[in-house]
């Protein structure tokens, strides 16, 4: 009785493995399937209903610039776009007679812009999901011909957000310079250099200290010491250099160190000083 008992447990055992096992021409088939990819936020848009011009996601934006294959143009006024715009973004002058309240850029300039190329392909974007204004340019290129617009709609708080740098132009700079006394500016040439002459209040984040990874070399020392404001990660950090790729480097670091708010000065230190005087 003891045998058949075992025995009958035995092939229900063989029987139960075989009904998990996957047939071969399965495992064939499921072989052959790609893996699913995984939904990313960098893959997503705001997904506007009945949207006349289509959106970008941050990971089309990122690869649009990479391949330099369409004009970005930020829709906000000028100052905004001098004091932090998306790298490669450009900015023209507003249509004439609107109030400040109904901000958009001129058509007409953009056709400048382009040379009047209506196939050029156009990305805008501006203050984040609720703005208004690059669907109000949006708007107006279409109705003049335009065939490929399209909309970067999660716009700058998205783009910081996800560990985004931004550029500020010279007016930009002069103007956080002469009226916010909260910015941090940070001079990321050697410590001799930077004892040489810098911007005043400015602190030292040297380059070469700026170590792969989170929370490690000169950065770590930063915020233990003081240079990078800790308490606030929204604090606007202006990163300059020797020149503009040496400041960029930090900036995107410092991004990855969840600062919010970080831009860097594309040129040399004596452009930056020159703009300031």
């Amino acid at each position: 009785m003891a045998r058949r008992t075992i025995a009958a447990r035995l092939i229900l055992a063989v029987l139960a493995a075989a009904c998990q096992a996957t047939p071969p021409e399965a495992e064939s088939a499921s072989e052959k399937q790609p893996p699913a990819l995984k939904p990313s936020i960098l893959g997503s848009t705001l997904g506007e209903a009945d949207a006349q011009t289509a959106e970008v996601s941050t990971e089309e934006l990122i690869g649009a610039l990479a391949e330099g294959n369409a004009v970005l143009l930020d829709t906000r006024p000028r100052l905004e776009w001098a004091i932090s715009h998306i790298p490669g973004a450009l900015n023209v002058a507003p249509k004439p007679g609107m109030p400040m309240s109904e901000y958009t850029s001129d058509a007409a300039e953009v056709g400048r812009l382009v040379a009047g190329e209506k196939t050029t392909p156009l990305i805008l974007y501006c203050s984040g999901p609720f703005c208004g204004k690059s669907k109000r340019v949006a708007a107006d290129l279409i109705a003049e011909g335009y065939t490929d617009v399209r909309r970067y709609q999660l716009g700058t708080p998205v783009w910081r957000a996800l560990g985004g740098v931004m550029v500020i132009e010279p007016e930009g700079a002069r103007h956080v310079f002469e009226q916010d006394r909260t910015a941090v500016w940070i001079d990321v040439r050697d410590a001799e250099e930077f004892q040489s002459g810098t911007i005043p209040g400015a602190k030292n984040l040297p380059r070469s200290g700026v170590l792969p990874g989170k929370d490690v070399g000169e950065v770590r020392a930063a915020k233990d010491d003081g240079r990078l404001p800790v308490r606030d990660h929204n604090t606007r950090l202006i990163v300059f250099g020797a020149d503009g790729a040496q400041a960029k480097a930090v900036a995107e670091a410092l991004a990855r160190e969840a600062f919010h708010n970080v831009t860097y000065f594309d040129g040399s230190l004596d452009s930056l000083q020159a703009a300031l005087n």
